[in-house]
């Protein structure tokens, strides 16, 4: 089992719906296990994350009707990615290499 989870945001991860699954699942495991999470935003503003603004709004109006009859789905994605951009990361936005 996994003591540590790196989650790597960048403009795409909210497209993907395997990725905010996995999301989901490590911060439940950071609730249930006191797992670590560190969160990396590589090229991504960290409030566009905590807030699913800008490339993480448009992905969830794409979800909202994908999942339209499945919208608990994508509450647990909305507050999972608010819980993960909470926590103390690493912001690459200004840096040579992000």
């Amino acid at each position: 089992m996994s003591r540590i989870s790196v989650i790597v945001f960048s403009r795409s991860y909210a497209n993907s719906s395997w990725c905010l699954d996995e999301l989901v699942k490590i911060m439940e495991c950071k609730r249930t296990l006191r797992q670590m999470v560190f969160p990396i935003f590589y090229d991504v503003d960290p409030s566009d994350v905590r807030k699913q603004t800008d490339s993480f709004g448009e992905a969830f109006v794409k979800h909202a009707d994908r999942f339209l009859l499945d919208m608990d789905k994508v509450l647990r994605w909305r507050s999972a990615l608010t819980e993960a951009a909470t926590l103390s990361g690493w912001d690459l936005r200004n840096t040579a290499d992000g």
